[in-house]
């Protein structure tokens, strides 16, 4: 029988890490080192590469062995503590090292999640991870906000057209958070115009629940299969960790 991993102690972001830990006695770790220590020629840094898919953004090598989707909302709490504890782990253990590609695919619950959505693969596909991780772990301060904006805000915002889109994004401060990092305004405000790109999130929402039925957020679907009753990294971590583990030779 397959033994599970052990969750390293590497931070990232703050977050526990499948890193390079001292595993526990006759457990092997998914990222330590096989065989010779001699010095090997150094591996491309899969986690670096980005590109736009027909649903979202897949971050990784297209070509790794194994691939999983998440499925997140951006106003979901439960998600933006996946990004915190899960994301930085799998991509330090399986990203970097081609083993696994990640698709982030928005779900579209709430005009807010459909604003910050936009906002999220707004410009160059290589920024996307940057401005997910920007959204997800300030997430407690611009839901804060949003929740307690007028009730005659929020009918405004719930609206989501394009006035609407604008204005949220702007009171909630998500417009200046992106500007801070190097992204135009100009840009930021064609992205939140674009109704075609409004249109075809939803779309999508719509079309990943038919195809995997998604229960709610975060969940995975892994090398194709919606994974049942994993919602969190606590419960998806001894999934991967039995799919990624060495094999024992013989």
């Amino acid at each position: 029988m397959m033994k599970p991993l052990l969750l390293a102690a590497a931070a990232a972001a703050g977050a526990l890490a499948l890193a390079a830990a001292t595993p526990l006695a006759g457990q092997p770790s998914l990222a330590s080192p096989q065989g010779s220590l001699a010095p090997k020629p150094k591996a491309k840094a899969w986690q670096a590469t980005i590109t736009r898919t027909p649903r979202g953004h897949l971050i990784g090598n297209p070509e790794a062995d194994g691939r999983l989707i998440e499925f997140i909302s951006y106003t979901c709490p439960h998600c933006a503590q996946f990004a915190i504890e899960g994301e930085p782990a799998i991509e330090l253990a399986l990203l970097g090292p081609g083993k696994l590609a990640l698709e982030v695919r928005p779900v579209i619950r709430n005009a807010i999640d459909l604003t910050v959505s936009l906002l999220a693969q707004c410009g160059d596909p290589a920024g996307f991870k940057t401005r997910h991780q920007v959204l997800m772990l300030s997430q407690s301060d611009w839901l804060a906000r949003a929740q307690n904006a007028p009730q005659s805000q929020q009918q405004i915002w719930a609206r989501g057209d394009k006035a609407a889109r604008m204005n949220m994004a702007s009171a909630l401060g998500l417009s200046a958070m992106l500007a801070k990092r190097g992204q135009s305004q100009a840009e930021i405000d064609a992205c939140l115009m674009d109704d075609a790109a409004a249109k075809a999130l939803i779309r999508n929402a719509r079309d990943d629940y038919d195809e995997f039925a998604v229960p709610g957020t975060p969940s995975f679907a892994l090398d194709g299969k919606l994974l049942a009753d994993v919602h969190s990294w606590k419960a998806l971590y001894p999934v991967l960790s039995a799919r990624f583990a060495p094999q024992a030779p013989g």
